[in-house]
């Protein structure tokens, strides 16, 4: 059994006692110690079950890449399923339970279905759970839910913080190895903001467990020298716990900071999700060790020989009294001589190399460790630990020569780089047939806009295993010249052994695992390929090969190097699956960050905000803001107080709080060009000074948004659209010039709150503006949609002259920072007036009054701007515009679409909202016959009756004919077909 040894341990601080419970039982680690080693250092291997058999499974690697040792960390609160025990810092009171068994760890019933693994090969489900069909919803489905997944979901409310952080920096440097190291000190002397992340608690990498020695000191006093040069230098920062987790076009990375995890008690934000843009992305992540393929490499015991390493020089862990080294790479043999070197038995090490030769193997020799070259292992034998390995012939199909009793299997199948954020982003690998890895390609690396390389990638990561190779590569990778220097082991070639015997038998191959995490066996890639699966993509899914956490770290190359051969195709051939982000799991609470609670989904406020809360104003949700749908005055109900803002305003001068209208500057030499795909009408030929009123359709030709264009100058509009719309519609622009037009010189920005925006709307809005002096807005100075910049009552603003109310109209635009102090001025200037601030309900009165329509009253996503009589928007003169073919579609031209009309109640009274109206008949479905549906209704205080604006069958060729609504009650109302404008047809009130 796996233990502590009585000295040691370069990372654990002994004079430091951590305690934790396991399964509800009560360890001891130290400081320093992961959960992974803690447990190892009590004599617990066994720490899991799998996925798909319930196998019993201990821990396999030492860092990140572990694909077993997944825990529920915490209680309540603080719970977190599917955590690697061994990137989890130990500390006092940590609780954790083993994964995916019941009803315990040590005896699990799910462990039947390991004997049934005959029946359960790659793609069984897709097999079984076809036929017969009704069994899906009340077995089949039941079942796989019930079986989905390791971890339980948390039941309680998340209990910790997180945040997001932006940063902008010139150099950013993913992983704190030596590589990494040495690339931030040749760079630190450029000036440039350099960022060095490392995802571990410690720098430095592997270098001080595998005994480099550079510029002379051991590899710690190097990195400790390092890291203080570093830290001290003013232009760089340094992290630790920070993983690089995504790697995105135009410099965007994201990083994932793990703040408070070691130390729960630490006030302050538990994960933090770093957002950078980097001029240069250096990807720095090292390699990680490739297990073998021989049955039994899943058994608790059974290692790679870099994390046995690891275990014993960092944590002082003993895996076992006596461990087999296998191998097929001269790595291995550092493993064997640290067992040795700390006093533990190494009875043999198998190497499947006939001639294994070089300054590791002689030193192994002189320590007395037998080496069996051109070797195997058959098979291990065990069930919840290693009890014995049975050695045979590499060439042969599996006969055992000799068994050896022992309790560790270190297993070494070569080193494969971490290529994951470098192929993030688009970076190409090629096949490196020497070390049998694939690498990045340097021909074709990933490229930004200006076709120059915004990521690259050094050291291990980089192909380079040597320590010297690795410092060079990367203190060339940032323009560096000199780097440290270290003396390297010549180490002998690494053999393709892929399976182990090379000729083994189905019943061997049957127990070899490829991918640890979910339960791949190499008979069932082999059988993947027999059935057709020639597709390394394919083949992913069909036995889920390197899914879920573990993204191909461990299985991708002995998983891709089977399915060639069984293809008899070479490697690169194959080619390689597709990495995806993040590189390990992230906490969805850092995913959200601050987003929780009231701040799940901020209410935006205008400037002038506060003044209608203060004056009592009724708020209702439009989008993300909260705008005044009434200023009810004591006694008044709200129909009341609409009624009093809408004669108000027509009789004398109401004031809109128009600031949250979506604002969108659109700039750049095929600005014009742009807009006119944008628009059903013309925008490029629109005079500076001057607006245009125009439409947005969906590339389905529906109609999605509408508002008034300014031309600012020769290359610059402003676009206005809804409130709610204003970000749909920004990212709508963005989708289209980064996926269609990437190559216009077009630049949008989105400046809806730098703007506060006042309507002055009336009769008497000239009026008021002209008191408080600054402007000419006479009718002769400034025609209807015109607009002009200048100053009203000392305040910067931007003056449009267009309605919405079919009044004589201002839109006055200022700063955000003077919104409320112009707000304020208006109002007090305008008392003689009878000013009357009114609010939304009384803005869609007086557009309904007008026939002015409303996205998403008259539009519910099917409505195109032909059904709403608004053809004279759409122009003539282009070949194109997004949405122009769509409408082109037969049913778009149907005559028998449904067209806009206004509807008068005979009896005055109020259609109800959305009511339809009735025809003679009933359809296939027994419903009766419908022949129009109402969008807007009111009670128009100006004319003192019911109006409504509806969709009717041939609408505008009936006005005047009278149809029936259904009412709520269960009756009828009936309505006359009128023309939608029912105020001043003429416009002779908003042209004055």
């Amino acid at each position: 059994m796996s233990t502590r040894l009585a000295t040691g341990g370069r990372l654990i601080d002994r004079a430091q006692s951590r305690y934790f419970t396991f399964n509800g039982k009560n360890y001891r680690g130290y400081a320093g110690d992961t959960l992974a080693s803690a447990l190892l250092g009590a004599g617990h291997t066994l720490m899991g079950r799998s996925f798909k058999y319930h196998r019993p499974r201990g821990v396999v690697a030492s860092g990140a890449e572990e694909p077993n040792a997944l825990v529920n960390l915490g209680e309540g609160g603080k719970f977190e399923p599917n955590q690697r025990a061994t990137t989890t810092e130990l500390f006092d009171g940590l609780t954790a339970t083993s994964q995916n068994h019941w009803p315990s760890l040590e005896f699990d019933i799910g462990a039947i279905n390991a004997k049934l693994a005959r029946f359960l090969p790659a793609g069984f489900y897709y097999k079984m759970f076809i036929h017969p069909r009704p069994l899906w919803k009340h077995v089949y489905e039941p079942f796989i839910r019930k079986s989905a997944g390791l971890g339980q979901a948390p039941k309680e409310r998340d209990a910790d913080t997180y945040e997001h952080f932006h940063a902008h920096v010139d150099l950013l440097i993913v992983g704190g190895g030596i590589a990494g190291l040495q690339a931030a000190l040749a760079a630190s002397g450029s000036g440039r903001r350099i960022l060095l992340i490392e995802q571990t608690a410690h720098w430095g990498g592997r270098a001080p467990v595998d005994g480099a020695v550079i510029d002379g000191m051991a590899a710690d006093d190097w990195i400790a020298q390092t890291v203080a040069t570093l830290e001290a230098a003013e232009n760089v920062t340094l992290r630790t716990r920070c993983m690089g987790a995504g790697v995105y076009d135009h410099g965007y990375v994201t990083c994932y900071e793990r703040l408070t995890d070691h130390a729960p008690d630490t006030k302050g934000p538990r994960h933090r999700l770093w957002r950078v843009r980097a001029a240069r992305t250096l990807v720095a992540t090292g390699a990680i060790e490739r297990p073998l393929s021989f049955a039994g490499n899943d058994i608790p015991g059974v290692m790679l020989a870099s994390a046995v390493r690891d275990y014993v020089v960092n944590w002082a862990i003993s895996p076992g009294d006596r461990t087999v080294v296998v191998t097929n790479n001269d790595d291995a043999y550092r493993t064997a001589i640290t067992l040795r070197e700390a006093g533990l038995e190494v009875p043999v090490i198998i190497d499947a190399r006939p001639g294994p030769a070089g300054p590791l193997v002689d030193q192994a020799k002189a320590l007395g460790i037998r080496i069996h070259a051109g070797k195997a292992i058959a098979k291990v034998k065990g069930g919840k630990k290693v009890e014995s390995v049975g050695i045979c012939v590499q060439g042969g199909e599996g006969a055992v020569l000799e068994e050896i009793d022992c309790e560790c299997v270190a297993m070494s199948g070569g080193w494969s780089p971490v290529v994951h954020l470098w192929s993030h982003c688009g970076g190409k690998l090629t096949w490196d047939e020497e070390q049998l890895f694939f690498r990045p390609d340097a021909s074709r690396p990933p490229t930004g806009a200006d076709g120059q390389a915004m990521v690259s990638i050094a050291g291990s990561a980089n192909g380079h295993m040597s320590t010297s190779g690795v410092l060079s590569d990367a203190a060339q990778a940032v323009g560096g010249s000199i780097s440290a220097t270290a003396e390297d082991v010549d180490e002998g070639p690494i053999s393709a052994t892929w399976l182990m015997p090379q000729g083994a038998k189905v019943e061997l191959r049957e127990k070899m695992w490829l991918d640890y995490q979910n339960d791949v066996k190499v008979s069932d890639v082999q059988l993947a390929a027999q059935e057709g699966y020639e597709s390394v993509e394919h083949t992913k899914r069909y036995t889920t090969l390197g899914m879920a956490t573990d993204q191909g770290k461990l299985s991708n190359i002995n998983g891709l190097a089977t399915l060639a051969r069984s293809l008899g195709a070479p490697i690169p051939a194959v080619g390689t699956t597709t990495f995806r982000p993040p590189y390990t799991p992230i906490s969805l609470g850092s995913i959200a960050g601050e987003a929780r609670d009231e701040l799940f989904q901020p209410i935006r406020r205008t400037p002038m905000h506060g003044w209608h809360e203060a004056q009592g104003a009724y708020m209702e949700p439009v989008g993300h803001w909260r705008r005044p749908y009434c200023f009810p005055k004591a006694g008044e109900s709200h129909e009341q107080a609409v009624s009093r803002e809408v004669k108000a305003t027509r009789a004398s001068v109401g004031l809109l709080d128009a600031s949250t209208l979506g604002k969108i500057l659109v700039k750049g030499p095929d600005a014009g060009r742009f807009l006119d795909m944008l628009y059903t009408n013309m925008m490029s030929t629109l005079a500076v000074g001057r607006c245009r009123y125009g439409l947005m359709c969906s590339e389905n030709g529906f109609l999605s948004d509408d508002g008034v264009v300014a031309r600012i100058d020769e290359d610059t509009w402003l676009c206005h659209t809804t409130t709610g719309g204003a970000d749909r519609i920004h990212a709508h622009m963005e989708e289209w010039l980064q996926t269609e037009w990437w190559d216009w010189k077009v630049y949008t920005a989105n400046v809806t709150e730098q703007f506060a925006q006042i309507g002055v709307v009336g009769p008497k809005s000239r009026a008021l503006l002209e008191k408080l002096g600054g402007m000419d807005l006479s009718a002769e100075a400034m025609k209807f949609m015109d607009w002009a910049d200048g100053e009203i009552a000392g305040f910067p603003v931007r003056v449009f002259r267009i309605s919405f109310s079919g009044e004589l109209s201002f839109e006055v635009a200022t700063p955000a920072r003077h919104g409320r102090a112009l707000w304020d001025k208006l109002l007090a200037e305008g008392a003689e007036f009878d000013v009357t601030p009114y609010g939304t309900e009384a803005l869609h009165v007086m557009r309904a009054e007008k026939g002015f329509i409303m996205i998403g009253d008259e539009t519910d996503g099917t409505v195109i701007p032909q059904d709403l009589g608004l053809d004279w928007a759409i122009s003539k003169k282009k070949d194109d515009y997004i949405g122009k073919r769509g409408q082109a579609r037969s049913h778009m031209t149907d005559p028998r679409r449904w067209k806009l009309v206004g509807l008068e109640t005979t009896d005055g009274s109020v259609i109800p909202d959305g009511a339809y109206a009735v025809a003679e008949g009933k359809n296939a479905n027994g419903q009766r016959n419908t022949q129009g549906r109402v969008t807007s209704t009111y009670h128009s205080p100006t004319l003192d009756r019911g109006i409504a604006m509806g969709l009717v069958l041939n609408g505008p060729d009936r006005m005047g004919e009278v149809i029936e609504f259904n009412k709520v009650d269960g009756g009828t109302v009936a309505a006359r077909i009128v023309s939608p404008v029912f105020y001043d047809p003429e416009g002779e009130k908003q042209n004055v």
